[in-house]
């Protein structure tokens, strides 16, 4: 195996551990901060509906950044002046 094989697999081992960390990280904070609200202030236990679904937002949004990080890190190939496409007609 070469070096920059090697590169490219840890590079990408390491955004499949970031997307990881991203989808469940907001979602556990959010459920330990309603968790504090429970044990803190006596909120009822409906607190934790919607704790989740705001994590799960989080989670969301967060993962969507990171692809549109991904997604801008890639190599695109170039387009020709000269190439019709569907909005270039003339």
């Amino acid at each position: 195996m070469q070096i920059k094989d090697f590169s490219r697999i840890s590079t990408q081992l390491a955004m499949i551990g970031q997307l990881g960390l991203s989808l469940i990280m907001p979602l556990l904070i959010c459920i330990f901060f309603c968790y504090y609200l429970t044990a803190k202030f006596s909120v009822g236990v409906w607190v934790y509906i919607p704790g989740f679904f705001f994590g799960l937002g989080g989670s969301i949004t967060t993962a969507y950044k990171v692809y549109l990080d991904i997604d801008r890190k890639i190599e695109k190939p170039k387009r020709d002046k000269d190439e019709v496409s569907f909005n270039r007609h003339i």
